[in-house]
């Protein structure tokens, strides 16, 4: 597939920053996507690009009053210059932020479908998610110019839509075209540079996770994605704390990152590639503060804190030898499919419990089933603890970093006092069927164990003295 792909070069060598023909390689891959432009000065160039990616047709800016004073009006000035444009663009209110809920999703829908044109939306994650599957269920292909590096959303596979308070990955194409003037990404409010750069990070305990469901043959690596997520990483998120500035070499490295991540979710049409155990603790702190009415976090931010939740548990089963697993006492042991279903309703308020306990009886194995699985860990456990071990960083590594690109670090910095912290380990594996360390610790009949372990004295999170 041919692909544009422009990029004035700022950076020095060794600052991370993926070459143009990676991107471009890329996205040869990719289904969706054929053109991307990245670069200082590229607004002007949606007019080109429309032409490129969709011919003759007409197109209509979506943006919130943020994001339209940003680079939305300027967007729709080149297209109503070049008589592209259809009608008023539409504006969302800033203030509060719009959500992405399947009601915003349809009544963004009845507005596009009242103009007619391609959806040209000026924004980042909750816009982006908005129009993706708005212009979906209107059959009509959408672009994208991007605000800030702020998640890896541009160029994924899917939306990330709440229906009914759960919150999901709903099947539609990524843009068919990626707009992003690095100056408009630099000028971003520092926090969207932060909550990229904890979206980013998060890829490490992802890749763990998927190089778990890879090695107990749950879910294989797509090779064709893995090497676009996991071999720049460590470049991308190596100097956070560049980011506080805007300095633009930073901000471009960490775009980058987010991009590839994107392409590698297109390629395998799943979020696998880039979401793990982290996510997990994210979408479960998101959905219990919907169905609360508490105020919105960042996503990355608390991405960032359930990467560190999820890189101290690694430590903590990485710390034992599970070649020497007692598999029939773990098995004896374990809950019947109904006991799985009232202890995860029990668990969950109402408005989740539905949709946990579809997940969770989606990935439940009968106790001959665990055992072959059990069997397998004790197997592999030296090749698959090595794999590990040089995927990860440490908790405290992670938690360094996130720091110095100014992410909280702390649960009670995103609204999560220590109970629903603690808990959290136990309610996240239960709403989504991936596989990840939350249910290697479940299955093996350690979770409890090592939470236990990291908020005792002198554990991880004890160390950290959580409110």
């Amino acid at each position: 597939m041919a692909a544009a792909v422009r990029r004035r070069r700022r950076g020095r060598r060794g600052t991370g920053v993926a070459p143009p023909t990676d991107v471009a390689a890329a996205l040869r891959h990719a289904g969706d996507t054929r053109c991307l432009r990245i670069g200082e000065g590229v607004l002007p160039a949606v007019v080109e690009v429309l032409s490129t990616c969709f011919g003759e047709e007409s197109a209509v800016v979506v943006a919130d009053t943020n994001t339209f004073a940003a680079a939305g009006r300027e967007v729709d000035d080149h297209l109503r210059a070049a008589g592209r444009s259809v009608g008023p663009a539409i504006v969302l209110p800033g203030t509060p932020a719009p959500y992405a809920d399947l009601g915003t999703v349809v009544a963004l829908e009845e507005r596009l479908r009242a103009h007619g044109g391609v959806p040209v939306v000026v924004g980042s994650g909750t816009l982006n998610d908005l129009t993706k599957l708005a212009a979906h269920r209107l059959g009509r292909p959408y672009m994208c110019v991007a605000t800030a590096a702020s998640m890896d959303g541009y160029t994924a596979f899917g939306a990330a839509i709440t229906v009914d308070g759960f919150k999901q990955t709903m099947a539609c194409p990524a843009p068919r075209a990626v707009v992003a003037d690095l100056a408009v990404l630099a000028h971003a409010p520092a926090a969207m540079h932060a909550t990229g750069y904890g979206d980013l990070l998060g890829k490490i305990t992802a890749g763990a996770d998927w190089i778990l469901a890879d090695a107990l043959e749950i879910e294989p690596i797509d090779p064709r994605a893995w090497p676009l997520v996991q071999d720049g990483l460590r470049g991308w998120v190596a100097h956070p704390e560049r980011l506080r500035t805007g300095d633009p070499e930073a901000v471009a490295s960490l775009f980058e990152g987010l991009i590839m991540a994107g392409v590698a979710m297109q390629i395998s049409a799943s979020s696998r590639p880039a979401s793990g155990s982290e996510h997990r603790f994210s979408h479960l702190w998101e959905m219990q503060a919907l169905a609360h009415g508490h105020g919105a976090v960042p996503h990355g931010f608390k991405v960032g804190v359930g990467t560190i939740a999820a890189a101290a548990l690694y430590e903590r089963l990485l710390a034992r030898d599970l070649t020497r697993l007692d598999v029939e006492a773990v098995c004896a042991s374990w809950p019947s499919r109904q006991e799985v279903e009232r202890s995860v309703r029990l668990r969950h308020g109402p408005s989740l419990a539905t949709q946990a306990v579809e997940e969770s009886l989606a990935k439940y194995l009968d106790a001959g089933q665990l055992r072959q699985r059990l069997l397998l860990v004790r197997e592999r456990w030296p090749a698959i603890r090595e794999r590990l071990e040089t995927q990860l960083m440490t908790a405290e590594r992670l938690r360094d970093r996130l720091r110095s690109a100014g992410c909280p670090t702390d649960p009670t910095e995103i609204g999560i006092d220590a109970p629903r912290f603690v808990a959290s380990y136990a309610l996240a594996g239960t709403i989504r069927r991936r596989y990840t360390v939350l249910d290697l610790a479940h299955e093996t009949g350690l979770l409890a164990d090592c939470v236990d372990e990291l908020f005792a004295p002198g554990g991880f999170w004890n160390r950290v003295a959580i409110a």
